[in-house]
């Protein structure tokens, strides 16, 4: 069975009735992406702090998001957005985007889980968005191996990846009728988010099954 993933990157202030159907969608979910200000920002967001509160509470995993520029970001300024998440809001795992794929940055990114681990990170999700090589597995808990439109995933070939990790597929521009969750399980995705949202900022938008009822 296929559970979402759901990286939804609006102020709880401005879509309050998104945030609550997220929240009650919680026996659903496998984790929640929480990004305040393209990471946790500068001082703790009090419309954050209490919707990372009500998901918790809801037994959801919180997942700080930090980018990592491929490799290139410094090392202590992604650990050090890493404890904000988890000193400010809670987290519980982080969400690590803009992760590289190649064997060459593997030890950069094992040295950040081992970091992230000792600041309360107890799940790790790697953002690769492509399929990456296999050593990422060791540190991680979910790989992105996809993130794309709906036209490109359809193509996708299936990637069995090793055994004892889970693999994620985020997918934007999935039209109303569509079965993402099917096409993940087929992919060999066990957690997944399709979302109608396209262009620059697709994941504005919540998955057809979570949208609030006006």
């Amino acid at each position: 069975m296929s559970t979402l993933l759901v990286p939804y990157y609006e102020h709880p202030s401005v879509r309050p009735a998104e945030w609550d159907a997220i929240v009650e969608a919680a026996p659903r979910l496998y984790g929640v992406v929480l990004n305040p200000a393209s990471g946790p920002g500068d001082r703790p967001d009090p419309a954050f702090v209490k919707v990372a509160e009500r998901l918790r509470g809801a037994g959801v995993r919180v997942l700080g998001y930090t980018d990592t520029a491929y490799g290139h970001r410094p090392r202590p300024e992604v650990v050090a957005d890493l404890a904000r998440h988890c000193d400010w809001y809670g987290a519980d795992g982080a969400f690590l985007d803009q992760v590289a794929a190649g064997p060459e940055e593997f030890r950069h990114y094992q040295l950040l889980a081992t970091a992230a681990w000792g600041v309360g990170c107890h799940t790790l999700v790697l953002n690769h968005g492509t399929t990456p090589h296999p050593c990422y597995a060791r540190i991680a808990d979910v790989l992105v191996t996809f993130e794309g439109t709906w036209t490109a995933y359809r193509e996708l070939r299936p990637w069995r990846g090793p055994s004892g990790v889970r693999q994620c597929h985020l997918v934007h521009g999935v039209p109303h009728g569509a079965d993402p969750a099917g096409l993940a399980r087929a992919r060999g995705a066990s957690v997944y988010c399709a979302v109608p949202g396209s262009g620059d900022h697709p994941w504005g938008t919540l998955p057809h099954t979570l949208e609030p009822t006006r």
